[in-house]
C-alpha cells in the first residue's frame, strides 16, 4: 500500500487529468494508482491525503468516522466572538445545517507562504486568519460556512486530516508515509 501527503498549491485540480489541460496532480506526482482523498477546490490549497488503499480512503470520506479536517482560512474583516460562536454551533447552508464546527482566530504570527495569485485586497476591510475543524466535508463548506457569518473567505488551506498534517511540505512537495492511523 501507498500512502503519500503532498501540499497541493494554488490553481491545481485533484486529479490527475483534465479536458480543459489545467494543472493537475499529474504535474507533481508520478507515483502510478494513487488517488486523493477526499478534495480540495482549485483555488484551495494544502494537505491532501493519496494512497491505494480503498479502506482507508472509505475511513476517512465516511461521516460516521467523524474524523476532523482542519483548515486555516483567510476572511474578509475581523471575527467576532459571536460569528465564532455561530460556527461553533453549525451554520445553515440553504436547507442544511451543518455540524458544529471548532472555530477559533488565529494570531498574526502564523506563517503561510505567498500565493501565486494574490488575495483580493481592500484598504478599508482588515483580513484575519481563523482556524476551522470540520468533520464533513461538502462542497465548498468552508467557504459556505464563513460567508454564512458575515466573513468571507479569500484563501483556504487545508493544514490537517485527523492526525495527519501538513508540517514543513511546501507547496507541490509530497512525501511517503507508512500507513496512518486515524
Amino acid at each position: 500500500m501507498k500512502y503519500l501527503l503532498f501540499n497541493k498549491p494554488y490553481g491545481v485540480l485533484c486529479q490527475f487529468t483534465d479536458a480543459e489541460d489545467r494543472s493537475t496532480l499529474k504535474d507533481y506526482i508520478s507515483i502510478p494508482n494513487v488517488y486523493a482523498v477526499g478534495r480540495l477546490d482549485i483555488d484551495s490549497e494544502g494537505l491532501l491525503l493519496l494512497t491505494d488503499d480503498g479502506s482507508l480512503n472509505k475511513k476517512i470520506a465516511d461521516p460516521k468516522s467523524k474524523q476532523f479536517k482542519t483548515y486555516w482560512a483567510q476572511v474578509e474583516g475581523i471575527p467576532t466572538e459571536e460569528q465564532l460562536a455561530q460556527l461553533r454551533k453549525g451554520v445553515r447552508i440553504k436547507d442544511y445545517l451543518t455540524l458544529p464546527a471548532q472555530a477559533s482566530l488565529l494570531g498574526e504570527e502564523i506563517k503561510i507562504w505567498p500565493r501565486p495569485k494574490p488575495i483580493r485586497f481592500r484598504k478599508t476591510v482588515p483580513t484575519s486568519w481563523i482556524e476551522l475543524k470540520i468533520q464533513e466535508g461538502k462542497n465548498h463548506q468552508v467557504k459556505k460556512m464563513t460567508a454564512a457569518v458575515g466573513l468571507p473567505c479569500l484563501r483556504l488551506i487545508r493544514v490537517a486530516i485527523g492526525s495527519l498534517e501538513l508540517g514543513d511540505l511546501k507547496p507541490g512537495e509530497h512525501k511517503q508515509i507508512s500507513r496512518p492511523t486515524l
